[in-house]
């Protein structure tokens, strides 16, 4: 890891503070769903096409939030596997309600 990010926990306020637009937060958690929704279909319906559909809905969610909502470049383009365990965080806060969306 890079000295800035020592840590996961010192990335995530970091990645927080990159997703202050509660529309941007909006964006990932629908493209995170349809991700999810994407899996669950190429499971139930044994067609894989699906999983081409996840990462497609996920990264587009992300990348609409970030273009249009913050302004900013989205931290999978310097720092990829931090920022998809974050998503995931950021997704499980905002759907238990410790983050709002």
């Amino acid at each position: 890891m890079s000295a800035r990010h020592a840590s996961f926990a010192e990335f995530y306020p970091y990645y927080l503070s990159q997703h202050a637009d509660r529309r941007c937060r909006r964006a990932h958690f629908i493209g995170t769903t349809a991700a999810i929704a994407a899996i669950v279909l190429a499971l139930a319906t044994r067609n894989g096409w699906w999983l081409l559909a996840a990462p497609i809905a996920g990264y587009g969610g992300a990348w609409v939030g970030h273009f249009f909502y913050e302004h900013n470049r989205p931290a999978s383009f310097s720092r990829p596997w931090l920022s998809f365990r974050a998503d995931w965080v950021m997704y499980w806060q905002m759907l238990s309600g410790k983050l709002s969306w």
